[in-house]
C-alpha cells in the first residue's frame, strides 16, 4: 500500500518518468531556441553587417534571460518549499515579491541599454553599419525588455507548481509571433516600411510581451496554488534574500557565456566580421543542440532529488545513466548534422553569393571543428545536473568557470596569436575536455561520499 501512495518521483519506472517531467521543458527551450534562430536567418537577408550586429548583441539578450532565470530558480526554491510545508501566505508573498524584483531588473536594463549601447559596441567595433545598427538593435531589446523579464516570471510560477503543459503554451505564443512579425517588420510586408536590424528587434519584443500575457493569463486560470497580491504590498528584505540566496549563482553561472561570447566577438573582430557572423550562427545552432539536453537535466533534478531523499540508490543511478546515455544521443545527432551538412545549413543565413563564398569558406571548417565537442558537453550538463541535485551547485560554478573563462577564452587567445583563424576553433572541444574531466573527478566525490554509502530506509 505505501507504494501506491508514494509520489511517482520514487515508484514510477525511470524511464517514462524522465520523459514525463522534461518533454515539455524540452520543448520549451526548443521553442526558446528558435527565437534566436528566426533573427538571425531573416536579418541574415538584410546584410552580412546586420547580422553581425545582431551576433555582437547576443551576450546581451543573453544576460538579461541569465538574470531573469536565475532568479526564477531562487523563486522556485522558495516557492516550492513553501508549497510543500503548505505555507500559502510565504507562498503568495514570494510569488509578489519576484513580481517586483522582475521589475526592477527591467529598470536597470532599460536605464543601461539607453545610456550603454553605443558604448557596448564603440569597444567591439569602429565599422559605422554594424555599429549603427547594433546599437539599435540593443536599444530595442533592452528598452522593450519587460516582455523577457515578465514572460520568465510567468513560466517559473507555473512550472512551480507542475503546470509545465502551461509554460510551453507561453513560450510557443511568443515564438509564433514572432516568426510571424519577423519578415513583415524587416522587409516591410503589407504596406509596412522595411525596418530591417530595428524590425527583428521590434518582432522579438512583441513575441516576448505576447508570450508574458498568455503566461499570467494562464497562471490566473489555472494556477489557484499560487496567488499575487499587491495590496499593502512592500519589499520584504527577508524573501528577497532568500530568493536571491539561491538566485545569485545560477545568475553567475549563466552570465558566464555572457562573458565568453564578448570575448570570442572580440578576438574574431580581429580577423573580420565574417568570422563573428559565423560564430554567431553557431551560437544560434548550438542551442538546437544543448536546450533538449538542458531540457532532459531539469527533468532529472527533481527525479534525482526525490530519490536521494528516499535512499533509493539503484533509481539514482539508473536515472543517471539513462540521461547520460539520452544527451549523447542528442549530441550525436547534432555532431553529425554539422558534419555533413556545413554549407546547406551556413548557406541559410547568407545575403547574397559574394556573402555566402566567404562565409563558407570560413564556417565549414568552424562548424566541424567546434561540433567535436558536442560529444562531450552533453555529459558535462547532466553531470552538472546531478551535482545540484546532490545539493554541490558550487561544483557546477566551478566546471562553467574552467571551461569558459579560465580554458576556452585563453586558449582562443593564444591560438589567435598564429594568425590562423582555423586553429582558433579548436579551443572548444579542447575546453570541453577539461570540463569533462573535471566532471569526472567532482561525480567521483558525490558517488563515494554521498551515493554508496546510501542503505534503503526500513519500512515500519
Amino acid at each position: 500500500m505505501q507504494a501506491n501512495t508514494e509520489n511517482k518521483m520514487g515508484v514510477m519506472p525511470v524511464g517514462p518518468l524522465l520523459f514525463q517531467v522534461s518533454a515539455p521543458i524540452a520543448v520549451s527551450m526548443l521553442i526558446q531556441a528558435l527565437y534566436n534562430i528566426v533573427d538571425s536567418f531573416f536579418v541574415a537577408k538584410v546584410s552580412e553587417e546586420a547580422l553581425t550586429a545582431v551576433s555582437l548583441a547576443f551576450p546581451v539578450q543573453n544576460l538579461m534571460v541569465s538574470v531573469a532565470v536565475g532568479t526564477g530558480v531562487g523563486v522556485n526554491a522558495l516557492l516550492s518549499k513553501s508549497l510543500g510545508e503548505k505555507r500559502y501566505t510565504l507562498a503568495n508573498k514570494t510569488a509578489t515579491q519576484a513580481v517586483f524584483l522582475y521589475l526592477l531588473s527591467f529598470l536597470v536594463t532599460f536605464v543601461l541599454g539607453f545610456f550603454g549601447s553605443e558604448a557596448y559596441f564603440q569597444v567591439q567595433t569602429d565599422l559605422p553599419a554594424i555599429l549603427a545598427q547594433g546599437t539599435l538593435y540593443t536599444k530595442i531589446c533592452t528598452m522593450c525588455s519587460i516582455g523577457v523579464y515578465l514572460q520568465i516570471l510567468a513560466e517559473r510560477l507555473l512550472q512551480s507548481t507542475g503546470k509545465t503543459i502551461y509554460s510551453m503554451i507561453c513560450q510557443g505564443s511568443g515564438a509564433i509571433i514572432n516568426v510571424i512579425l519577423d519578415p513583415i517588420f524587416i522587409f516591410g510586408l503589407f504596406g509596412l516600411p522595411a525596418m530591417g536590424v530595428a524590425g527583428a528587434a521590434l518582432a522579438t519584443v512583441i513575441g516576448q510581451i505576447t508570450a508574458s500575457i498568455v503566461g499570467f493569463t494562464l497562471h490566473h486560470r489555472y494556477n489557484h496554488e499560487v496567488r499575487l497580491s499587491f495590496r499593502s504590498f512592500r519589499p520584504d528584505g527577508s524573501i528577497i534574500r532568500r530568493i536571491y540566496a539561491v538566485g545569485v549563482p545560477s545568475i553567475l553561472m549563466r552570465s558566464l557565456s555572457s562573458v565568453t561570447v564578448f570575448g570570442m566577438n572580440a578576438i574574431m573582430m580581429t580577423f573580420s566580421s565574417t568570422a563573428t557572423a559565423v560564430l554567431g550562427i553557431y551560437y544560434k545552432l548550438e542551442s538546437f543542440v544543448v536546450m533538449p539536453i538542458f531540457g532532459l537535466n531539469n527533468g532529472l533534478v527533481p527525479i534525482l532529488a526525490y530519490n536521494y531523499g528516499a535512499r533509493k540508490k539503484d533509481r539514482l543511478l539508473h536515472a543517471i545513466r539513462l540521461s547520460l546515455v539520452t544527451a549523447f544521443v542528442i549530441s550525436l545527432v547534432g555532431f553529425g548534422l554539422l558534419q555533413l551538412f556545413p554549407s546547406q545549413i551556413l548557406s541559410l543565413f547568407a545575403s547574397s553569393p559574394e556573402s555566402a563564398q566567404r562565409m563558407l569558406s570560413i564556417g565549414v571548417p568552424a562548424l566541424r571543428i567546434i561540433s567535436i565537442y558536442f560529444l562531450l558537453a552533453g555529459f558535462s550538463i547532466v553531470f552538472s545536473g546531478v551535482f545540484q541535485a546532490f545539493g554541490r551547485g558550487g561544483y557546477s560554478l566551478l566546471v562553467s568557470l574552467f571551461r569558459q573563462i579560465l580554458v576556452l577564452l585563453p586558449v582562443a587567445w593564444l591560438l589567435s596569436q598564429s594568425g590562423q583563424l582555423n586553429i582558433i576553433w579548436f579551443a572548444f572541444p579542447i575546453a570541453e575536455v577539461v570540463s569533462i574531466l573535471t566532471c569526472l573527478v567532482f561525480m567521483k566525490r558525490i558517488r563515494a561520499n554521498q551515493i554508496e554509502p546510501l542503505t534503503p530506509i526500513e519500512e515500519p
